[in-house]
Parts: structure tokens; sequence; C-alpha cells
């Protein structure tokens, strides 16, 4: 796996990879993480990939890290 490069924000750390005609877009929030995959035969370049991580896509995964959050929170006030 090879690492394109990684994309500055204020909130997450993003990491382009590309790997096995995917590029992975993984976004990490403390110890969260969200992975993305993308064919490369989809887009017709890195930036294209890029393009992706717009406001509203952003937003959705902030969201989302919300949410397994709480998940988590609520799995482990089960178990232990």
């Amino acid at each position: 796996m090879r690492v394109v490069r990684e994309i500055q924000h204020p909130h997450f750390k993003i990491t382009l990879f590309h790997w096995n005609n995917r590029y992975l877009l993984k976004l990490e929030s403390g110890l969260l993480e969200q992975t993305f995959k993308v064919s490369e035969f989809d887009v017709t370049s890195e930036a294209e990939v890029e393009q992706l991580l717009d406001d509203e896509f952003l937003k959705e995964a902030a969201d989302r890290f919300t949410e397994m959050a709480e998940s988590l929170a609520q799995a482990q006030a089960r178990h232990f």
C-alpha cells in the first residue's frame, strides 16, 4: 500500500492511499477511523478523489464519528 499524501484538515487526519487498483481515503478521529474505497477506474486522477472531500461529505463523516463513539460507549457500558 502506498501513501499518496496526507490531506490537511482541522478535525481529522486524512490520508489518501493507493493500493490494488483502488484509492483509499482514510479519515481518523481519535481512536476511530473510516475508510472509503474508490476504484481507480472510476476517477481520472488523485485530485479527483480529493474532490470527494467536500463540506457535505466531511460533515457526514463527523456525524458518523459521533455515532460511532456513542455506539462504542454504549457497548462498553453494557459489558464493563
